[in-house]
């Protein structure tokens, strides 16, 4: 609890009213806000995160109290934590981490967690066969992950789980499906743009307007 206490107090400390009022609303006003933009909120997290660093311990605890607080910066700080001492994430932390894309969720949060799972998926193959199955979950948040955990990926992309993934997802209406699907072709066609349209060819019939557009940028 002094932890959260600690990182509570200083984020109260350094909010800022006017700027929290711009962020809710930019976010459908889905969240209350200290008010903190993004590279100050990581320079008050540094030093504390140099020190949970140094620990070499993810405390599960003191990341549940900060995802079920009310200020959207106390879930980015979840972020901020697990991307500092993501080597020291298994593919049994999974659990953990699916609570956290599935609870107060929007595209800001689980853009972040996705990558913590893509990490993981780095060094754990069985987060590909976890991946498809996540892309037939009737939770668009978990959906929306499967699409983008190989975001960053570049020439390491699995490109027969990225077809499956996406395949699993065609047909959708839903905008942050669609949009993630579109995002995440379009980012693997920087690396091999003949395969993503290759793919768009295929399944043009199947493929959202806004998928295509999204993928077709840089091709």
């Amino acid at each position: 609890m002094y932890k959260f206490n600690l990182v509570k107090e200083m984020f109260e400390n350094a909010q800022n009213p006017e700027n929290a009022a711009a962020m809710s609303a930019y976010m459908k006003n889905k969240f209350n806000f200290y008010g903190i933009p993004s590279p100050e909120r990581k320079e008050l997290n540094k030093d504390f995160l140099k020190s949970e660093k140094a620990s070499k311990n993810v405390d599960w605890d003191f990341l549940d109290k900060c995802y079920k607080d009310d200020h959207r910066e106390m879930q980015y700080l979840v972020y901020d934590y697990l991307l500092a001492l993501k080597k020291y994430l298994a593919f049994e932390d999974i659990d953990k981490i699916k609570l956290f894309i599935i609870t107060r969720s929007w595209w800001d949060t689980i853009d972040f967690l996705c990558k913590i799972i893509g990490d993981i998926g780095l060094r754990d193959n069985r987060v590909s066969e976890l991946m498809l199955k996540w892309s037939v979950s009737d939770n668009i948040w978990l959906k929306r992950t499967a699409i983008l955990h190989q975001l960053a990926y570049k020439r390491k992309t699995d490109t027969e789980l990225l077809e499956k993934v996406i395949c699993n997802c065609l047909g959708s209406d839903e905008f942050f499906i669609n949009k993630a699907i579109g995002w995440a072709l379009r980012e693997y066609s920087k690396t091999v743009p003949e395969w993503v349209g290759n793919f768009i060819s295929k399944y043009k019939n199947e493929l959202s307007a806004l998928s295509i557009k999204e993928a077709s940028k840089y091709i």
